[in-house]
């Protein structure tokens, strides 16, 4: 495969991404598949290389597929923002229409957690996306708490950079209740949507998931993977499943 590094723009700031796409032997133009990570739990790890692999395996089966770090994440400039989140995620489907690899009527969204959430809401808006994963996904942000408490969390995790960050706490927070999927998931139809959870979250009840399968619209999917937690990512039978879903698909 051949892989690339990729700036994005969004309300000026600069996007970090990368572009994963097939080899010799594997004929094009490709479906596509744009990963978006959920919030962090903490600092990152730099010996963690979990969505590159996973991009790489999901490569490998023939598809074309995107990664990038949401602002305040990562190499991406900014500070956590879920409203802004959604607008990263529209200068990512931008970008793979401007990739001439890539097949244009087979985009697909793959989101964990906060990513997830954000991949629903921009999805019921934006056509251009084919179909849509999300694992873990909350149906609703639940109260966070003080919010002074939580973007001293943030702050500390390195997610909020910015001294003077938020400038406006209640409109920065609004961010968390306006990112609802379970307001936004029956728009998704006709266009497929799968769900998949584990039966022991503990960050995201797997109740959500049921909440929004019940909102959603067919075609629709919902898989409880028993005994997973929360990072479906470091689970076999959840990417197993979630990539012989895509092939099933998209791949011709």
């Amino acid at each position: 495969m051949n892989q690339k590094e990729v700036t994005l723009e969004a309300d000026g700031l600069r996007i970090a991404g990368q572009l994963y796409v097939p080899g010799e032997g594997k004929e094009g133009p490709y479906p596509a598949v744009c990963l978006c990570h959920g919030i962090p739990a903490g600092r990152p790890n730099p010996s963690d290389r979990g969505y590159p692999l996973l991009a790489e395996r999901i490569c490998g089966q023939g598809f074309a597929v995107f990664i990038f770090n949401f602002r305040g994440t990562g190499a991406s400039e900014g500070n956590l923002d879920l409203m802004g989140w959604t607008r990263d995620l529209v200068a990512a489907i931008d970008f793979l229409d401007t990739v001439p690899e890539v097949d244009k009527s087979r985009q697909s969204v793959l989101g964990f957690s906060g990513g997830a959430a954000v991949s629903i809401c921009v999805a019921a808006r934006d056509t251009r996306i084919a179909s849509v994963v999300a694992c873990a996904c909350p149906a609703e942000f639940s109260m966070m708490g003080n919010p002074q408490a939580v973007i001293e969390r943030f702050r500390g995790i390195g997610v909020i950079r910015d001294q003077n960050f938020p400038p406006a706490i209640e409109e920065w927070m609004d961010g968390f209740r306006l990112v609802r999927p379970l307001s936004y998931v029956a728009a998704i139809a006709p266009r497929p949507i799968l769900l998949v959870h584990g039966s022991n979250d503990q960050v995201v009840a797997v109740s959500q998931a049921h909440r929004l399968y019940s909102q959603a619209k067919e075609p629709k999917q919902i898989v409880i993977i028993e005994g997973a937690g929360h990072r479906l990512r470091q689970d076999e039978r959840a990417m197993a499943l979630v990539i012989d879903w895509l092939k099933s698909r998209f791949l011709k």
